[in-house]
């Protein structure tokens, strides 16, 4: 497995989340659950892509940019999520949120899938693709049991 096909399959887990949980509504046990699974997936992923990703590609010119642009589209989405935690799930500015949210984090990955895999693509070695899934899954697999504090604190 490449490391693309590894990132990719956490989008679609971060993609059917955000489905889901656009489809709640009030302060209902379910949309709970949904924003508190949602948030542990975009953390972990983040933070993994970060490290295992973005960190090794950030050196090389024609990624810096990408790199950087990635990373801070991490802290508009972590912002967003914020405010999700800050706001009334009953109230009407929640959803709106949630629905923000679900279009950054969209927007996010098809800029991924559709510009910085194939650039990075051009620049990583295919042992380098081989490396980085295995290290970025290993990572991934080691956190999704923890809870959202025992990642932080990683950080």
């Amino acid at each position: 497995m490449k490391i693309f096909e590894a990132i990719r399959k956490d989008h679609d887990i971060q993609r059917h989340l955000l489905n889901v949980l656009v489809d709640t509504s009030g302060d209902h046990v379910r949309r709970r659950d949904v924003f508190k699974k949602l948030k542990h997936e975009l953390l972990i992923h983040e933070d993994g892509e970060e490290r295992h990703f973005y960190k090794p590609l950030i050196s090389n010119d024609m990624m810096q940019e990408h790199a950087r642009h990635g990373i801070a589209e991490h802290h508009e989405i972590d912002e967003l999520v914020e405010k999700l935690e800050e706001t009334d799930m009953d109230s009407s500015a929640w959803l709106k949120y949630a629905k923000d949210l679900k279009h950054k984090v969209e927007h996010h990955l098809e800029d991924e899938e559709h510009t910085f895999f194939q650039l990075a693509g051009k620049v990583l070695s295919e042992d380098q693709k081989n490396s980085l899934a295995t290290s970025y899954n290993n990572y991934i697999n080691e956190v999704r049991n923890h809870s959202v504090e025992e990642v932080l604190s990683t950080k």
